[in-house]
């Protein structure tokens, strides 16, 4: 690692999941080991091949921000999933933007997209046969014409970035990258390099997704991803499990402040963590399937310990990627083997997304605060419903029950569908 480089602190933290409305009761969940899947209840999905998801519950944005509905009532879920965790974040990490440069801040999401093009165009459509303005309910200029442009604005995937600078007032380097389910995890170690490279010294970065709606469901049943233990909702997630079937779809968003850590210190910021590392790779391989030796999650996580300067076994804690597809956790579990050698099965490893799902590109950036609050309470989150171990996955998993450890710096694991992978590194911050 260049000593010379700026370096990178954690000021700020909060998130929005299945687990909790907000990061310590997400927290206590996951130490607790309990499950937030449940039968889906955003839409009638009794004749679906899964019936199960992991929602967020009663979730309203008037509870995060008073005059949410308001202000962003035309903002697709992620987007709003994203505000309500930037609202706590700002006041976790003590931050006003309006006493800082406003330039010097951004924001880099990995986020969904909003509204559903087809589902929320199907619905106007029908309101718009039912009121009168459209003689039958079929695609044509006249239909097209009653749509509202904000909707096909909100449909963009940026949005949620977009929403996110100009309520916390950021006027820096805003993106938001889709890189399936490495990009919150993408996003951080982007932003990071933004900080490092003295482009900005405060980068609000994270991620939010939720498709849980019938078009997300069907798409994944039909590349036979999703778990269809319909009848055990809270055992369909079990990570490297023999009778794991598939992944559980989750929603939500988590957001933390990066920020060079002069400037933290000169404004008597908390500090819960230093970004250390950060690896990035490709499979280059199929769109569904992670290539079979494990190649591109390797690299992944080379390079994250070469960019922070660390030998396989300086690391403490791993939050695997563990999606509960046969293929994908045989694979990690390879490619952690291949990178670690015989520390692989000292090192902890274990998946929260036995708890709350799979949020897509939203995981990320919820699995590295799940990562910095095991450094902060010597806590690592378990790995529930492994009850048959599949010899292909011999590793420690942490199952079923949380571990008290000393966990100095711990490693997070994102591989997304089309190969795309991100993994970063994060340590006790120790002046």
């Amino acid at each position: 690692m260049a000593e010379s480089r700026r370096r990178v602190v954690v000021t700020g933290m909060a998130m929005v999941t299945p687990l909790g409305g907000d990061l310590e009761r997400t927290w206590q969940a996951a130490k607790e080991g309990r499950s937030g899947v449940d039968y889906i209840t955003r839409f009638d999905a009794s004749t679906f091949p899964t019936r199960i998801a992991a929602e967020v519950k009663n979730f309203s944005l008037a509870n995060y921000i008073p005059d949410g509905h308001e202000r962003y009532g035309s903002a697709g879920l992620n987007a709003q999933l994203a505000l309500a965790a930037t609202a706590m974040l700002l006041e976790s990490a003590r931050l006003d933007i309006s006493r800082l440069d406003p330039y010097r801040v951004g924001v880099y999401l990995g986020a969904g997209e909003g509204h559903q093009d087809l589902v929320t165009f199907m619905r106007l459509l029908r309101r718009a046969y039912q009121d009168g303005r459209i003689e039958t309910p079929v695609f044509n200029a006249g239909a097209v014409a009653e749509l509202d442009p904000v909707n096909e604005l909100e449909q963009s995937p940026n949005m949620a970035a977009v929403h996110v600078a100009g309520f916390a007032g950021a006027r820096g380097p805003n993106s938001n990258c889709l890189t399936a389910c490495a990009a919150s995890n993408q996003a951080i170690g982007e932003a990071v390099q933004l900080v490092r490279s003295g482009v900005a010294d405060v980068m609000l970065s994270g991620g939010a997704h939720s498709m849980i709606h019938p078009l997300g469901v069907t798409g994944f049943n039909l590349l036979t991803a999703l778990s269809t233990r319909n009848d055990e909702p809270t055992k369909a997630s079990r990570p490297f499990d023999l009778g794991r079937d598939g992944f559980v779809l989750g929603e939500g968003a988590g957001m933390v402040v990066l920020e060079e850590l002069e400037h933290a210190l000169r404004r008597g910021a908390t500090i819960h963590g230093e970004v250390i590392g950060y690896g990035l790779s490709a499979d280059a391989f199929r769109l569904t399937d992670p290539h079979e030796d494990g190649r591109g999650a390797v690299q992944a996580m080379v390079h994250a310990l070469r960019d922070a300067g660390l030998r396989p076994e300086d690391i403490d804690y791993i939050n695997a990627h563990g999606t509960s597809t046969r293929e994908g956790d045989a694979v990690e579990t390879l490619a952690i083997k291949k990178v670690f050698g015989d520390y692989a099965y000292k090192v902890p490893v274990s998946s929260t997304k036995s708890m709350m799902g799979h949020l897509i590109a939203a995981a990320g950036v919820v699995e590295f605060i799940l990562c910095l609050l095991a450094i902060r309470d010597g806590i690592i989150p378990p790995t529930i419903n492994l009850e048959t171990p599949d010899p292909e996955c011999d590793l420690d998993y942490v199952p079923n029950e949380a571990r008290a450890a000393d966990v100095r710096i711990a490693l997070s694991n994102s591989f997304g569908f089309g190969g795309q992978n991100a993994c970063l590194i994060v340590r006790r911050f120790d002046g």
